[in-house]
């Protein structure tokens, strides 16, 4: 049996047209179904998220839930992940990426919702939530929901060493190992343990590392990225004529020239909402992004009603 062809027909099936359609498609019907709630309020959630609030429910702040959210796409979702959505899909993937990502928000934005209104204080006496309790204590047959939690958890836990960790970890093993000699093994070594001391201390540890290190991680990539692009502002007009020319052109010259376009359209479409999904998680249900009651997300219907 060929594991990298399974490997290949696996990722195939992951990344293609059915389950993008399904994952955009849910925020698109998200969206219109809220009304265009999370884009109307944006600017009010994003106040939420920087006002100091000290009497929040939860183990962490929302700004440190926020952080906690951003650590895991900034860096190898938004480097790593546009990247090989460029090379895959051609220019014209950044603009999906940008079409993924916006009605993405409404995706994250009901996820927050549900994972607040059904979590659970632990043994412990941490906040646990995500879409597991969310069906253990929202779908009323609790035999199916307890099923579907139990399942869930199951493939999140197999998951998380595919794009959890594996992805992350090579990404700057790879880089290190290219630009300075510094050999993998010594690498994923320091990044397992230093994971290990942060994670063992629980969601307050998480949130607070975040809250340093996110910020400082954000304001370098912002600021190297401004440099790249001032660097070379002549091509930025012709990249961006080119972004949306491949990523919307349906013009067919002739036979296989049209055939061709048509084709990198399409192929800049998957690629380029399959890292757009990647890079902003809209799809992904984290057990830190309940642990704290986030104002931004949760009290917009109640500005808006």
């Amino acid at each position: 049996m060929d594991f990298s062809k399974l490997l290949a027909d696996l990722n195939n099936f992951v990344w293609g047209p059915v389950m993008l359609v399904m994952l955009v498609g849910t925020g698109i019907f998200l969206t219109i179904r809220l009304k265009f709630l999370p884009w109307r309020n944006l600017g009010y959630a994003l106040r939420m998220v920087v006002h100091k609030r000290d009497n929040h429910e939860g183990d962490i702040s929302p700004f440190q839930s926020l952080m906690t959210a951003l650590s895991a796409t900034i860096g190898t979702g938004n480097i790593v992940g546009v990247s090989t959505a460029m090379v895959l899909g051609g220019p014209g993937a950044l603009v999906w990426m940008w079409i993924s990502a916006a009605f993405g928000l409404s995706t994250k934005y009901g996820e927050s919702v549900l994972a607040v209104k059904y979590r659970e204080t632990n043994s412990v006496g941490e906040m646990a939530g995500g879409p597991m309790y969310a069906m253990k204590n929202g779908i009323s047959n609790k035999y199916i929901g307890r099923t579907l939690a139990v399942l869930f958890s199951t493939f999140v836990v197999l998951a998380s060493f595919g794009i959890g960790n594996m992805t992350q970890a090579n990404s700057i093993a790879a880089a290190l190992d290219g630009s300075y000699a510094i050999p993998p093994w010594l690498v994923g070594g320091i990044i397992a343990v230093l994971s290990l001391a942060i994670l063992l201390r629980g969601i307050r540890s998480i949130g607070k590392v975040s809250s340093i290190v996110v910020p400082v991680m954000a304001a370098f990539y912002f600021v190297t990225a401004s440099i790249v692009i001032i660097a070379n502002f002549s091509a930025v007009p012709a990249g961006i004529a080119e972004m949306f020319r491949m990523a919307f052109s349906f013009d067919s010259v002739a036979g296989g020239v049209g055939g061709s376009i048509v084709a990198s359209m399409f192929n800049s479409m998957r690629w380029g909402v399959a890292r757009g999904v990647f890079s902003n998680e809209a799809w992904t249900w984290f057990g830190t992004d309940c642990s704290s009651l986030q104002p931004a997300r949760i009290m917009l219907p109640v500005r808006a009603m």
